[in-house]
């Protein structure tokens, strides 16, 4: 029986990196069933009044998977993020974002192999703002609490013990924030416990930022509240060449969006320019988490024998295939693979 799969190419660059990544899938030989909709983010908003339609949620609900491209969010104005509003509808508390490096990507480091694992849905992300017009003040609550504390700490925990990971790290500033850092904190002490076998240590957050350019490689997992691992994702990201080539997952208890953590770029939608490496990889970790450990294996092999050939590579990594031919080349290779 073939998987059916959420299907949201979002915007700008996303219809192009999500054909290149539905090619390659379906070259492992994986079968997949695809409900697509195009109705999602601004376009949504003229027929259905909201960016996010019940029923692309429905469908995520129903199907437990989807994979998203990118979708631009207005900055200062506009509708919510899509993106959190996603995450928040459908309780996908455990942002997963696995950063290891590729050949032939410059970079000052080699060997970098860590997953970083971001609270999802509270901290200041939780949407409790207020604004007193008179005195002209603004005020945000980075509300942290200890179920979803327990259950991403808990999560990264589960995730690494099944990975092989050795060692995790809790990041925070509980130096300053001693109520909610410090309970962030207290509660991955607790947990560590349960997962001897895990070397547990913590970090301040901005001890954390430069030991990770200085030193990346002695990291192998971090958990972190919302805005500090929104922060580091991204951070971790330029240590192996962008958010052009790193994976991106939204997990919960009963679904899981697998998506490009990049932009939409429309300033090269439709010239089929994007490298559409990230949402492949986003694909690679779909695979696992349904199970089709040999095709995950096989495509993160082929990817990595074509970035170490260097002669097929899209035009920000310095090649000149366009994403189409990126992907043709790519789903060759699988399907030859596959074959033997």
């Amino acid at each position: 029986m073939p998987y059916t799969i959420t299907l949201l190419p979002g915007d700008g660059i996303g219809p192009e990196v999500t054909e290149a990544t539905v090619q390659v899938l379906e070259a492992t030989g994986v079968a997949f069933t695809w409900e697509r909709f195009e109705d999602i983010g601004a376009a949504a908003i003229s027929e259905y009044g909201t960016p996010l339609p019940d029923h692309v949620l429905d469908s995520i609900r129903r199907n437990r998977v989807a994979l998203k491209g990118p979708i631009t969010t207005p900055i200062g104005t506009g509708f919510k993020s899509v993106n959190v509003s996603l995450r928040q509808r459908l309780d996908l508390y455990a942002n997963v974002r696995p950063c290891s490096s590729l050949p032939g990507i410059p970079s000052p480091f080699r060997d970098v192999d860590l997953v970083i694992f971001r609270e999802n849905t509270e901290d200041l992300y939780s949407g409790i703002e207020t604004y007193d017009e008179r005195l002209e003040i603004a005020d945000s609550v980075a509300r942290i609490t200890r179920r979803s504390s327990e259950r991403i700490i808990r999560f990264a925990f589960e995730w690494a013990r099944r990975q092989g990971l050795k060692k995790m790290t809790l990041a925070h500033k509980a130096n300053i924030l001693k109520v909610s850092h410090g309970m962030f904190l207290r509660i991955g002490q607790e947990i560590a416990g349960d997962y001897p076998d895990i070397e547990f240590n913590d970090r301040i957050i901005d001890n954390l930022c430069m030991q990770l350019v200085i030193r990346p490689t002695q990291f192998e997992g971090i958990v972190t509240t919302n805005l500090f691992g929104d922060i580091i994702s991204d951070l971790a990201a330029g240590l192996v060449g962008g958010l052009g080539v790193v994976a991106g997952a939204n997990i919960g208890d009963d679904c899981a969006v697998f998506e490009a953590v990049h932009g939409s770029a429309p300033d090269i939608a439709g010239q089929n320019r994007a490298n559409p490496t990230a949402l492949i990889r986003s694909g690679e970790m779909m695979l696992r988490h349904l199970g089709e450990t040999e095709a995950a294996d096989a495509l993160k092999q082929v990817l990595y024998d074509t970035f170490a050939e260097g002669k097929y590579l899209t035009a920000d990594l310095g090649g000149d295939c366009s994403t189409s031919e990126f992907a043709d080349v790519i789903a060759e290779r699988l399907q030859a693979r596959v074959a033997v």
